[in-house]
């Protein structure tokens, strides 16, 4: 069983109708146990995790976040699929074992997934890893190898080649982020999203090869084994697809900052990179064109279309906190992290930071 600290507290848990999920559980021979209960993991400001016992043995129970959802967001058809075919190319991915279809059962579809205990690194290095020799080194190595990993499935092997569709993803990326921004944008910034959704257009890429990508990969997208801090498990993979891996490794060095970065970038606390001592973007771009053999030459426009999905997600959690959907605190900060972000990808676009 995961340690206290990476639960939440019962009374601060999202509620599930649990008898209904018994039932239905039970009907497909599943038992549900209720010693000890379920209990919602800590950490993630979307999709809802609970740690389950299924006839004694413990799984992750898997929905999306409560209230509407974005069209194609939250996806957990996609995600069972992905997760009951990748692990046979990627050890260190948990299997779906089961994709409740029917929303009736506890307000949307939902998953039960393999359990895989380790470390989660989210705002903060644990203490006992704090004074580790060579942490940073090691913490880049082991991120930017897993990605890798993951853009170097062999899709058709496993069955995924008809997943997402790579042609004109790049294009397809940048019209649906640009119309989600306008939709979540905060009053006052019409100009920000005009000039970075301009300078997308006039800049954009050819699509690269394309290859598995995970949408979302980041430090606390991953469980550690606490001993050599290898990959036990890499979750949340229902923005899955097929596209430009370059893009999905932008994504992930949106969330690798520097100390120098603005306060926006820090508040978000995604990854504690400054704290672990990664390397610096430029190195870690360096070091995945090496391991990849990837051309990394285009790595500017991946930087500012996934800064500004990046920017956009965080209006968009903010969006439901500003109409009511969400009462949490959390979410109070995020439109202006949201706007922050937006702030720093127009001087990545400027040319005035990377």
């Amino acid at each position: 069983m995961p340690n206290n600290d990476a639960l939440r507290a019962p009374e601060d848990s999202v509620k599930l109708d649990w008898p209904s999920v018994g039932a239905y559980l039970a009907r497909h021979g599943m038992r549900l146990d209720d010693d000890p209960p379920p209990r919602q993991f800590a950490g993630g400001l979307a999709n809802l995790n609970y740690l389950i016992y299924l006839d004694g043995e413990p799984a992750v129970l898997r929905r999306p976040p409560m209230g509407e959802l974005p069209a194609g967001a939250y996806d957990m058809a996609r995600e069972h699929r992905i997760l009951s075919r990748l692990p046979d190319a990627l050890p260190f991915v948990p299997r779906s074992l089961h994709l409740c279809d029917d929303p009736s059962i506890c307000g949307q579809r939902f998953q039960i997934l393999e359990y895989r205990p380790g470390l989660v690194i989210r705002e903060t290095i644990p203490p006992e890893l704090a004074a580790r020799p060579g942490l940073g080194a090691r913490l880049s190595e082991v991120l930017l190898e897993t990605i890798a990993a993951i853009h170097a499935v062999d899709t058709a092997a496993i069955g995924l080649d008809d997943l997402g569709r790579p042609d004109g993803f790049l294009a397809r990326a940048v019209s649906g982020w640009t119309r989600r921004g306008w939709s979540a944008k905060q009053d006052g910034t019409d100009a920000l999203h005009q000039e970075i959704a301009g300078w997308l257009e006039r800049n954009i890429v050819p699509d690269g090869k394309p290859g598995l990508l995970h949408n979302d990969f980041k430090l606390n997208n991953m469980i550690l084994n606490p001993q050599d801090l290898s990959p036990v498990a890499v979750v949340d993979w229902d923005q899955g697809t097929r596209g430009d891996p370059l893009f999905d490794f932008a994504t992930l060095l949106s969330y690798w900052i520097h100390a120098d970065d603005p306060w926006a970038m820090h508040d978000m606390k995604q990854m504690p990179a400054v704290e672990a001592g990664l390397c610096q973007r430029r190195d870690a771009v360096a070091a995945y064109a090496k391991i990849t053999g990837r051309d990394v030459s285009n790595i500017l426009f991946h930087r500012v279309i996934t800064m500004y999905k990046l920017s956009v997600i965080f209006l968009q959690l903010g969006l439901r906190y500003r109409t009511g959907v969400t009462t949490e605190p959390r979410y109070a900060p995020l439109t202006a992290i949201g706007t922050g972000i937006l702030e720093f990808t127009h001087e990545i676009a400027q040319g005035r930071a990377f």
